[in-house]
C-alpha cells in the first residue's frame, strides 16, 4: 500500500489498519522526538512524551479530525503532551506544599528551644545522605528550585530528582518517626525560608 498519499493513509488509520499505524510511527517517530526533546531537555521525559501521543493517536483513530496536515496534528499533540506533563508535576508540587502548610499549623504551639533541636537533628541526617542525594533535597528543600529546574541545573532526567528525593525522605523516616517526620522538613523549610 502506497502510504504517501496522507489522505489515503488517514483513511486506513481511522479503519484501523495496524500497517497505517506503522508507517506513521516509523516515519514521524524521529522527528517528533527530537521536538520532545527539544522541550523538555530529557531524554527519558521525551521518551514517555513519544509514546504517549503514538498511543492516543491509536486510541483515538476514529475520531481523528486533521484539518492542516499529519505532522501539524502529531507536533501540536506532542506539545499538548509536554505541557500536561508539566502540569502535573507542578500539581504535585502545590499539593506537597498543601502538606508543609497543614502542618505548619499542628507546630505553633511546640516551643521555640524544641524547635531548635529537631533541626539540628534533621540537619545532621541530611549530612549523612548519600552525596548526590543530598544535593538534589537540598536544592528542593533548602533553595526551594521546582523539580524540573533541578532537572536543569543538574542535567538529569526529573524522574531522577524525583528519585533522589524520595529516597531523602525515605531514609530520613527511618531515624525519625512517622508523626514527627512532617514537622522535622517544616521547621528545615521554614528556617531557611529567613535567609
Amino acid at each position: 500500500m502506497n502510504y504517501k498519499n496522507e489522505k489515503l493513509l488517514i483513511e486506513h488509520l481511522k479503519k484501523g489498519e495496524q500497517k497505517a499505524f506503522i508507517y506513521i510511527v516509523d516515519n514521524y517517530n524521529q522527528r517528533l522526538f527530537g521536538y520532545a526533546l527539544s522541550l523538555t531537555n530529557d531524554l527519558a521525559m521525551a521518551q514517555d512524551i513519544i509514546q504517549n501521543v503514538f498511543l492516543r493517536t491509536w486510541e483515538r483513530r476514529k475520531k481523528i479530525d486533521i484539518k492542516t496536515s499529519l505532522q501539524n496534528y502529531l507536533f501540536k499533540s506532542v506539545h499538548n503532551e509536554f505541557l500536561n506533563q508539566y502540569k502535573k508535576n507542578q500539581s504535585a508540587m502545590l499539593l506537597e506544599q498543601k502538606y508543609f502548610d497543614a502542618l505548619e499549623k499542628t507546630t505553633e504551639s511546640y516551643e521555640n528551644n524544641i524547635f531548635e533541636k529537631i533541626i539540628e537533628r534533621v540537619k545532621k541526617e541530611i549530612e549523612t545522605l548519600p552525596p548526590k542525594c543530598k544535593e538534589v533535597f537540598l536544592l528542593s528543600r533548602k533553595d526551594g528550585l521546582t523539580n524540573i529546574e533541578i532537572s536543569d541545573y543538574l542535567n538529569i532526567s526529573i524522574k531522577t530528582v524525583e528519585a533522589h528525593i524520595t529516597k531523602a525522605f525515605s531514609i530520613l523516616r527511618k531515624t525519625f518517626s512517622e508523626k514527627v517526620d512532617g514537622i522535622l522538613f517544616l521547621l528545615f523549610e521554614k528556617k531557611h525560608a529567613r535567609t
